[in-house]
């Protein structure tokens, strides 16, 4: 009997242990990446990255994002909907993690598509039409091709300029600075420097409105 109840106190400490070292190191990657946020702004923010909102504004969501993903697609509309809700006071920036096979092939058509001022256009088509190239059972990648023209694209131009090595070096850079994050899967949101404490729509939302009731 004693025995039962040393081996069932052994395993609710082990649990306790486990919990209190999980709360400890997300609070304590959380200072840290708070810290990083001060002191090293370009690990979120490059200055290639696409943003939108107003150069004002007091609250950044910062979005690793994987054009290939359908979190991402999903999210995308919630993002949309909370700046359209705080107007002027968030910028939005997107940072890529194409950790899907060939997912760089999207960034570079993405890219290309910045250089004929159709950024944010271009990834409203991919986004939405993401379901008929991106099966992760039957992927066909070259199916976007036919949906490019909806963004207002020169399809021509964007076939050329997707290759310029210095669109894959941007990749690269956006790669390392993911994993200096610890980003390990798409979405990851960072708002003002701060990761989400769990990942979800609500939680996006409470920590952007902390943000802005500290900020305005």
């Amino acid at each position: 009997m004693k025995k039962q109840h040393i081996v069932l106190l052994s395993g609710i400490l082990l649990i306790l242990v486990f919990v209190l070292g999980s709360y400890f190191y997300i609070k304590q990657q959380s200072k840290e990446i708070s810290f990083m946020a001060r002191e090293n702004v370009s690990t979120f923010i490059r200055e290639h990255s696409p943003k939108l909102g107003n150069d004002d504004a007091k609250v950044y969501i910062v979005e690793f994002l994987d054009p290939a993903c359908e979190t991402c697609s999903a999210f995308y509309p919630y993002v949309k909907n909370l700046m359209a809700a705080n107007q002027g006071k968030i910028k939005l920036v997107i940072r890529y993690a194409p950790f899907h096979d060939g997912s760089d092939y999207f960034v570079k058509i993405l890219e290309a598509a910045k250089r004929q001022g159709k950024y944010w256009e271009t990834l409203e088509v991919m986004l939405q039409s993401q379901s008929y190239w991106a099966s992760h059972h039957n992927p066909q990648p070259e199916l976007i091709w036919q949906f490019l023209p909806n963004a207002g694209l020169n399809v021509d131009k964007i076939a050329n300029d997707m290759n310029d090595p210095k669109i894959a070096k941007l990749i690269e850079q956006d790669i390392a600075d993911a994993k200096t994050l610890n980003v390990t899967k798409t979405p990851e949101f960072f708002v003002n420097g701060k990761p989400l404490p769990s990942f979800g729509y609500d939680q996006l939302k409470e920590l952007v409105e902390d943000e802005i009731k500290a900020n305005y």
